[in-house]
């Protein structure tokens, strides 16, 4: 009789709400739960948290969370506000970027809202941990993860070495 094959266990995935409102109490994250509920059945969520728009406290928290998981999303910080600086924390943590993702985020947003034009959403590789930027609204954050969700599982794989895939049509 032929072993039966384990299940591959599911990539890991943290969860990151970058908000001073939030972070100090001044309104609840929304963000970060419903991006985390919207990750499972693909990811295990193991880490999150909530931190202040400030760059080297969410270059630092990206370096731990990469360190942890598999994926780390962000929500909030990717506007044009003064304060909203992920995408400049992402670019100082990451290797490589990969632009086509938060380019395909932002084409899908605009069916939308024209408001998706506005992102400046970063994705890239730190080690071997997948970053990917996502707005601060909710709704917006959980469309524009599931409009690259596939995407995300596929470089994933990829980042562990996994590059057996079935064939494209």
């Amino acid at each position: 009789m032929k072993p039966t094959a384990m299940p591959a266990s599911r990539p890991r995935a943290a969860v990151l709400t970058i908000s001073d409102s939030a972070a100090t109490g001044r309104r609840k994250d929304l963000s970060g739960p419903a991006v985390a509920k919207a990750l499972k059945g693909r990811f295990d969520v193991v880490a999150g948290g909530v931190i202040r728009d400030e760059r080297r406290k969410i270059e630092a928290a990206l370096r731990t969370l990469a360190a942890q998981a598999d994926l780390v999303v962000t929500t909030g910080g990717t506007g044009v506000a003064p304060r909203d600086l992920t995408p400049e924390a992402t670019r100082a943590v990451c290797s490589r970027l990969l632009p086509g993702i938060p380019e395909y985020m932002r084409a899908e947003g605009r069916r939308k809202t024209p408001y998706a034009a506005l992102s400046r959403a970063e994705c890239g590789v730190c080690g071997k941990t997948l970053i990917l930027n996502l707005p601060g609204n909710p709704a917006g954050a959980v469309d524009s993860l599931q409009s690259v969700l596939e995407l995300l599982t596929h470089v994933v794989d990829l980042l562990h070495g996994r590059t057996e895939h079935a064939r494209q049509p």
